[in-house]
């Protein structure tokens, strides 16, 4: 059955859990790498930031590769099937990180949360598009959208501070109760798409369809493709710098960055409604800026660049992400930090949308499904090598060397990078 606007109910409640599941997500990494490395007298593990970079150097590439083979294990073993390994993985992954204090163990967890996430993320995605029609599918994605930032700024802005007041353990309970509440949705709520059903009833008939041998063909087919490997590769440098808002920049925000200016003006604004307000900022408010930000003008910075040609708006919305990593660079006050913020988050959603358009149009018209599917590579790159580099540097610039403004010119360099290689990339590509 279907409303009014024309969205059937089982899109209602995939926007539903997709807030549930981003909202733990998020929350959980908006904290994740200080927790990972603060002592035990601070509430964290007492990792060293090599570990840490390593954990997030293998959890968030899995996340992302994932959903490339996910989507074809769902289409032929059923959606709830797959929705329900995938939300068993993820409150089992959240639930032991949340009592395990070791190295591996705690790697073995967020590996295991990895996996369900990433099985997660094609399923839903795939269930607004079956449960969305030509004519309101542009609106349905948007509200898909909307609600992953949605989840991804409440849960940090409110829950996370909460919870991490009584331990950082709470956090990870906190998720692993979402994983329950999910789990349930699947088993009483949520129901296959019927396109599914009938796709089922085809492969059982044709069981050669989607065969193993047809899966690799497919992959080696995209794989050749030099001009779409060529693209993704330079743009990954972007998301190298990306990478650093759930690292690097936490550390750096934790050590450095003093935000009493920042705090005490915020407490005399909360004074005028209550008594002795305590607001603090802490790590959890970079994912809050983020999603904030994108919250607010991602509806009107989409219709002002909708009509752009895409690499070129690309190129200048990695600039505009370059621009907010130069800023770090310039000083650690709290209005420098939050501007530097700001202004890479503008890039971050100007560049996206345009990079998905392209792929779209590069794409042979035969495959373009397939290739949306690897374009999510940018983010096994750039994940895997943000992380471990993030955490390289900064423990030899930063920690040793005492000079956390080289660290962010570096990434600006590396942003300076992509933008020059996509300019050569687009001048060749016109030819």
């Amino acid at each position: 059955m279907s409303n009014k606007k024309g969205f059937e109910r089982n899109f209602w409640v995939a926007i539903i859990m997709e807030f549930f599941e981003r909202g733990a997500y998020y929350g959980v990494l908006s904290v994740l790498s200080v927790y990972l490395v603060i002592s035990g007298n601070e509430g964290g593990l007492g990792f060293s930031k090599a570990q840490a970079g390593t954990i997030m150097g293998t959890i968030q590439p899995l996340l992302y590769f994932l959903p490339i083979i996910a989507g074809g294990i769902a289409d032929r073993y059923g959606y709830r099937r797959i929705l329900f390994f995938a939300f068993t993985c993820i409150t089992a992954g959240y639930l032991f990180t949340a009592i395990t204090h070791s190295y591996i163990p705690v790697f073995a967890s967020l590996l295991l949360m990895a996996v369900g996430a990433g099985f997660f993320k094609p399923v839903i995605s795939g269930t607004i598009a079956k449960s969305t029609t030509e004519e309101n599918s542009t609106l349905g994605f948007g509200i898909f959208y909307w609600s992953i930032n949605l989840g991804a700024f409440l849960v940090p802005l409110i829950l996370v501070p909460i919870l991490k007041a009584r331990g950082y353990n709470n956090i990870f309970y906190m998720a692993a109760a979402v994983g329950c509440i999910l789990m349930l949705i699947n088993t009483f709520i949520y129901r296959e798409p019927k396109a599914n059903i009938e796709m089922r009833k085809k492969l059982s008939e044709n069981k050669d369809e989607k065969s193993v041998g047809k899966m690799v063909m497919g992959i080696l087919g995209v794989l050749k493709d030099v001009k779409f490997i060529t693209l993704i590769f330079l743009y990954s440098g972007f998301w190298i710098l990306y990478f650093q808002m759930y690292g690097t920049v936490l550390w750096y925000l934790k050590e450095y960055v003093d935000m009493t200016p920042l705090n005490e003006a915020v407490n005399s604004f909360l004074g005028i409604f209550v008594s002795n307000p305590s607001w603090k900022f802490d790590t959890e408010h970079v994912t809050v800026i983020n999603a904030g930000v994108i919250i607010c003008l991602q509806l009107i910075v989409s219709r002002l660049v909708q009509k752009w040609p895409a690499l070129p708006t690309m190129i200048m919305g990695i600039g505009c992400g370059t621009l907010g990593m130069f800023i770090l660079s310039l000083g650690s006050t709290p209005w420098v930090f939050i501007t530097g913020l700001m202004v890479f988050t503008l890039g971050e959603m100007t560049t996206h949308p345009k990079f998905l358009s392209y792929i779209g149009i590069i794409a042979p018209p035969d495959k373009k499904a397939l290739y949306m599917g690897y374009s999510f590579l940018y983010g096994v790159i750039g994940s895997s090598i943000g992380s471990f580099l993030g955490a390289g540097l900064y423990v030899k610039i930063v920690e040793q060397m005492h000079q956390p403004q080289l660290l962010w010119l570096i990434f600006t360099g590396i942003g300076v990078l992509s933008i020059i290689g996509l300019l050569i990339y687009n001048k060749i590509v016109k030819r």
